[in-house]
């Protein structure tokens, strides 16, 4: 019998994110991995160069505790509200401290990934003609095309040393599923050194195995699973909960002012012992309205091989 990859997510924020390392958090509005960032919050992991290529509020929070050194990335903001304030502090003045910042297109960082994953040196796109970011990042250069003359430009491969998914199901070994709106998570599992996935629930074997197309991710890539309920909140997962937008709106005044990022932080992050905590606070009436009605896709015949 294959060995477990269960872990909790202390052990697994302990195990494999060091102090100074690279790490993805991918979820494009949907499964983006806020129980993570919190335990490294709580881990008071630091100097860490974030990957995302929308970061929003997990991030925002993770800089204003002090984890970042740097912030990779292809768009920034609190999404449908406005900045996002303690990464504007930290790179403006330098509150709690100095942060950098690497910027490119949506699809410039999917080609990093992409390139990340398949070891490849550079990844060319015809994307950047009559923009500022080649101006502003020396890492998107501009190549011609060895074939027809054609001129490119060029991004380099991203290969974070941990990539942190969140997904709605997985089993012990880490065959990971998860469907509704996917970004680039495959790819970021699959151009990283090591991947944590903490999922709503861990499932048997045979539950994935007998729905094989929802698997983006592949146990054999995988060195950590976690179970982590509502880990996602205050983002979506299908099936399971919808974006809690009214937090999205209150974080633009949380994160306006020091004083009430920090009282967040420690009433909601550093105040409670793990997700099983944050879930209790949020409470019956928050998961309740959260809570989406079923809807069931129609079952498909695999057919089995004789």
């Amino acid at each position: 019998m294959k060995e477990s990859k269960v872990l909790s997510m202390k052990e697994a924020i302990a195990r494999y994110v060091e102090d100074g390392c690279k790490v993805i958090c991918e979820g494009f509005t949907h499964l983006i991995p806020f129980a993570a960032g919190h335990e490294m919050i709580r881990q008071k992991k630091r100097d860490l160069t974030l990957c995302r290529m929308t970061p929003d509020l997990i991030f925002d929070q993770m800089v204003g505790a002090g984890c970042a050194r740097k912030v990779v990335f292809s768009w920034v903001g609190n999404p449908g509200v406005g900045s996002l304030y303690a990464l504007r502090r930290a790179v403006e003045k330098g509150i709690p401290h100095r942060v950098e910042i690497e910027e490119y297109s949506h699809f410039g960082m999917a080609m990093r990934l992409l390139a990340g994953a398949a070891n490849l040196p550079f990844m060319p796109l015809r994307d950047y003609y009559g923009c500022d970011l080649p101006k502003v990042n020396p890492n998107i250069k501009e190549l011609r095309c060895p074939y027809s003359g054609e001129t490119l430009f060029a991004v380099p491969p991203l290969n974070p040393d941990v990539a942190i998914i969140h997904a709605q199901r997985a089993d012990q070994l880490g065959n990971t599923q998860m469907w509704g709106l996917v970004g680039v998570q495959k790819e970021s599992a699959f151009a990283s050194r090591r991947v944590i996935v903490t999922v709503e629930e861990i499932v048997p074997e045979e539950v994935i195995r007998g729905d094989p197309n929802r698997t983006i991710i592949p146990g054999l890539i995988v060195d950590a699973v976690v179970e982590a309920p509502f880990g996602a909140h205050p983002s979506y997962v299908q099936g399971y909960y919808d974006r809690d937008n009214q937090f999205y709106l209150q974080w633009n005044d949380i994160s306006r002012e020091v004083s009430l990022l920090q009282k967040y932080l420690e009433e909601w992050v550093l105040g409670v012992k793990d997700r099983q905590g944050y879930v209790n606070k949020l409470g019956e009436v928050i998961i309740k309205r959260l809570t989406p009605p079923a809807s069931w896709s129609q079952p498909v015949n695999y057919g089995i091989y004789r």
